[in-house]
């Protein structure tokens, strides 16, 4: 048989194949009517288990493998099929619903906001994009956002989480897991770090330069072409510039924002030294409380997966069964624990569709920890 005639058989087999995966989703729904019916739950892994032992029998040694991948295919997405029909009626669907019914229309142009850092940071920078008038309370650490928020002191708090030139922002992502917060929005601000010194210094003088260690990374570049000078991390990039301002050296400079110069009567000795003209810092606006503001269109998921193999790839297929765009996948290590993750997801996804919320229900009630961050705009 020539080329053309195989691939005619192909697609004749592509046909059956076809046919024979609509008979099988059928007969999936036909079960979800009855489990509803009695209760049961979607997954059944012994079941799954005799189906694999069975096919990989039939296939045969050299296909082995390639079948087992197929059938684990084909059980996630009828899993998935199935919890279309279920719509249990989980304690999180409920919040959703509520959420939905009762978030105003319009984001608010006033709250009291928390930050880390002083004025002059780029979260207030953030901020002052997100709300027109917001009451900023100022907190030494991101631990101390989330605290805030947490206990109600302070109704949002804007968080740095991702760094198109320099990647995550791993404290961040490490101290999601110990509070109860939702993200209500994020924002996208693009980061021109300067260098700010006192009136007079030359470049010539600089001994020390100050910042926080995302803008550092940020301007290694232009810091590597310097000779001779220490470069200490700070815990804000406007701390940084304080800290110049209120030293009684003159060979000291900071790496900061431009507006920093005016906060604190700093000269800008040179702009735009950061790797990339193209670089932009995520960040998210938290909150206590469930809020999702019409035209959400992003959702963010924190979960773990069992230490096995193909645990994650299962979970991955469980979103594009139903065609969602995964955007982000962080991995953070479980103190304690012998190599197992917390996986943290964004996913271009909106709960105006039903198909959405019975996913989320059905990792909830798996046995492995599942968190719904929020559904939110990022701007």
């Amino acid at each position: 048989m020539n080329l053309e005639e195989l691939r005619k058989e192909i697609d004749a087999i592509d046909t059956q194949v076809v046919d024979l995966f609509t008979q099988r989703m059928q007969v999936v729904k036909k079960i979800a009517e009855e489990k509803l019916g009695s209760n049961s739950a979607v997954l059944n892994s012994a079941r799954e288990k005799d189906i694999l032992t069975r096919v990989s029998d039939q296939s045969g040694e050299e296909l082995e493998g390639y079948v087992r991948i197929l059938f684990n295919t084909v059980f996630d997405l009828s899993r998935s099929y199935q919890t279309r029909f279920l719509h249990p009626e989980t304690e999180l669907k409920k919040r959703i619903e509520t959420a939905l019914a009762e978030t105003p229309n319009l984001f608010p142009k006033k709250a009291v906001v928390a930050c880390q850092g002083i004025p002059g940071a780029y979260s207030q920078i953030a901020t002052d994009k997100l709300f027109e008038f917001p009451s900023i309370m100022y907190f030494n650490s991101w631990k101390d956002v989330f605290n805030a928020v947490e206990k109600g002191l302070c109704q949002y708090g804007v968080l740095p989480i991702e760094n198109s030139s320099f990647g995550s922002v791993g404290e961040v992502y490490d101290l999601m897991k110990n509070y109860n917060f939702h993200i209500a929005r994020g924002i996208k601000l693009r980061i021109s770090h300067a260098l700010l010194v006192k009136p007079g210094t030359k470049l010539s003088d600089i001994r020390e330069i100050y910042s926080h260690e995302q803008a550092i990374g940020q301007c290694a570049e232009f810091l590597k072409g310097l000779k001779d000078v220490k470069v200490t991390v700070c815990e804000n990039t406007a701390m940084a510039a304080e800290l110049v301002a209120n030293s009684h050296r003159h060979d000291v400079a900071a790496i900061s924002s431009k507006n920093c110069a005016g906060l604190y009567q700093l000269d800008i000795l040179t702009e735009d030294i950061q790797i990339s003209d193209n670089n932009y810092t995520r960040f998210i606006c938290i909150s206590k409380n469930l809020e999702i503001y019409p035209g959400s269109n992003k959702l963010s998921l924190m979960l773990s997966v069992p230490h096995r193999p193909l645990s994650l790839y299962h979970m991955i297929a469980k979103f594009s069964a139903l065609g969602l765009n995964l955007t982000k996948l962080e991995s953070r290590p479980i103190p304690g624990s012998d190599f197992e993750f917390m996986f943290y997801f964004d996913m271009e996804a909106s709960l105006y569709s039903s198909e959405v919320i019975s996913l989320l229900c059905e990792l909830e009630q798996e046995p492995e920890l599942f968190v719904f961050l929020g559904s939110y705009i990022e701007v």
